[in-house]
């Protein structure tokens, strides 16, 4: 396959990644029912399970120390997140409950996965930091916009306006990290 032919390939596989974030993103702000708190609770931690599992895979597929360092974070903190939404369903006496959003979640996830683990080298690495970018764009507006007005109870509703400043900073460290690897 000649290099242009690659970069083409590369480039339209990274949109499709982005395409499918977006996609779903979109579809979660045209719902047209009210999230119930334990759908809210399913929502948030499969939302954080989702980009833990990425963030396994560019554990164990990357080579570059920003891509590894990016990755060790977000699983830190993306299970710090589940732990505290843990505690407080418990707390509360809430099972969380899968609903049509975290089910597109957990389906858009399948397919970015496969696309991650088809990817190696530094076609990996402008995958996995591209998708990282649109995943945090599209989980900030859909906490913001769809999570947090939802949420009834107060506790819950807190929670996720207090992880909205990490998810911000994981967005620009992500952007950062793109643009060293990418070079714009």
């Amino acid at each position: 396959m000649s290099m242009k032919i690659f970069n083409s390939f590369a480039k339209l596989t990274g949109a499709s990644i982005v395409c499918s974030v977006v996609m779903t993103t979109h579809a979660f702000a045209q719902k047209s029912t009210k999230l119930t708190d334990p759908e809210v609770a399913s929502v948030a931690v499969v939302a954080n399970q989702i980009d833990i599992s990425y963030a396994e895979i560019a554990k164990a597929k990357s080579k570059n120390d920003d891509i590894l360092q990016f990755a060790q974070t977000m699983a830190n903190d993306h299970k710090a997140v589940i732990d505290q939404a843990v505690a407080l369903v418990k707390k509360l006496g809430v099972t969380p409950k899968d609903n049509d959003l975290s089910k597109k979640l957990l389906a858009g996830a399948e397919k970015t996965k496969k696309t991650l683990n088809s990817k190696s080298g530094d076609a990996f690495n402008k995958a996995y930091i591209d998708n990282e970018v649109s995943y945090h764009k599209a989980v900030i507006s859909t906490v913001e916009n769809v999570l947090i007005p939802d949420a009834e109870n107060k506790e819950l509703k807190d929670l996720l306006q207090n992880v909205v400043p990490t998810l911000k900073a994981h967005l620009e460290h992500a952007e950062m990290v793109q643009k060293k690897i990418t070079g714009k």
